[in-house]
């Protein structure tokens, strides 16, 4: 075997002991040979090195140990790197930072104006960035994996550049203007895309592998997971049903914004939720608001369920706050077209479901480089 061959065999060995301990507690040489199927002196060698390299820790034993000196424990090194979940809305920034376990170090919103161009927006996402690695201590180098999630679909670029409720957004360029701070991998998601990845790893879909995501608010759209992975379709306009008009999602909130009662100079959120919470007190005409709007939103769900069949349809977005009064009303629409009708989940990641999504890919472009080989070895931690 040449000496190529040997030191990328030591490369995925050590690899192999990386992913060991990645997600697991703290283990011993043992454990972790065990895992691997390597001898123990062998990933006994490697741990030290993952040590030296700054991947991985010594975990220090308790103050309350058995008789005798444990057995030395190893962890992965989760703060090794950190990645950013960014979420630009119509009417909030908001940033989360997270170590490469997925644990959340720092997160921060801000109001946005719906009216904001796409400079003043961006230097909104500037600041927040800035106070979110301020606090956390962190300069951008620390960052390794930044995740932004706009409205609209989003193309191969991260340009929004076919529809957006953002205004002056089709000029926007996002990862542009983010690789003036950051040299790490940036990309841009459809908001819909991203909620539906974070109800797979932090939601009410952590179960399944086949989810339908409906972003339900003042406007509606869809996010689609299949076979366990983010279905974004050839032009990244996947689950994008909202533009046939034939389905009415387009028109379905304009049902509670209309009802009559609706306090004058309400805003449209602030009409739809009192729309919902007079319909739980029993008022008439708010309860046949929110009969019409399920019963235009359904036409495009069971659209969606007919065509993909899914496990789990999710029921996200600002009206899920509402999901009392929608799920079962939706689930009877659609026993009236569907074949199957899967099961009715109300979110329980309020607004944060696109900023965390980020975050679950922002860490997958750090795992696929790690498993690539293409991540240097961190700065070691320092020790007094």
């Amino acid at each position: 075997m040449s000496g190529t061959d040997l030191s990328r065999m030591r490369e995925l060995n050590q690899l192999s002991v990386l992913w060991a301990l990645r997600g697991n507690a703290p283990s011993t040489v043992t454990e972790i040979a065990g895992r691997t199927g390597l001898s123990r002196p062998a990933a006994d060698v490697l741990v030290q090195q993952l040590v030296t390299d700054g991947w991985a820790e010594v975990e220090e034993p308790g103050a309350s140990s058995t008789v005798g000196r444990p057995a030395r424990r190893y962890r992965f090194r989760a703060g090794a790197g950190h990645v950013l979940g960014i979420d630009i809305g119509v009417h909030k920034i908001l940033v989360m930072l997270c170590d490469l376990e997925g644990n959340l170090v720092q997160s921060l919103r801000r109001p946005a104006d719906p009216r904001a161009s796409p400079d003043e927006r961006l230097a909104s996402v500037d600041q927040t960035i800035d106070d979110v690695l301020r606090e956390a201590g962190m300069a951008p180098a620390d960052v390794w994996a930044v995740t932004v999630g706009v409205t609209g679909p989003v193309d191969e670029r991260g340009r929004t550049s076919i529809a957006t409720s953002l205004p002056g957004w089709r000029e926007a360029d996002p990862v542009a203007h983010l690789r003036a701070r950051f040299t790490c991998p940036i990309q841009v998601e459809n908001d819909c895309k991203l909620a539906a990845v974070a109800e797979r790893w932090k939601g009410v879909a952590q179960d399944a592998d086949d989810i339908v995501y409906l972003l339900a608010g003042l406007r509606t759209g869809a996010g689609l997971i299949i076979d366990g992975t983010l279905r974004r379709g050839y032009g990244g306009v996947a689950g994008e049903i909202g533009a046939l008009k034939a389905v009415r999602w387009l028109n379905a909130p304009e049902h509670l914004a209309t009802c009559p009662g609706v306090p004058s100079g309400a805003k449209p959120s602030e009409a739809a939720a009192w729309v919902f919470q007079a319909a739980r007190d029993g008022d008439s005409a708010a309860k046949t608001a929110v009969q019409r709007y399920i019963r235009d939103l359904a036409i495009g769900v069971a659209a969606l369920v007919l065509t993909l069949d899914p496990q789990i349809v999710v029921y996200g977005g600002g009206f899920s706050r509402s999901a009392d009064l929608v799920l079962d009303p939706l689930r009877r629409e659609l026993a009236k077209h569907c074949l199957r009708v899967p099961e009715l989940r109300a979110s329980t990641l309020s607004d944060e479901g696109v900023a965390l999504g980020g975050l679950r890919l922002a860490l997958d472009q750090v795992d696929n480089r790690l498993l690539s080989g293409q991540l240097a070895a961190p700065v070691a931690p320092q020790f007094s």
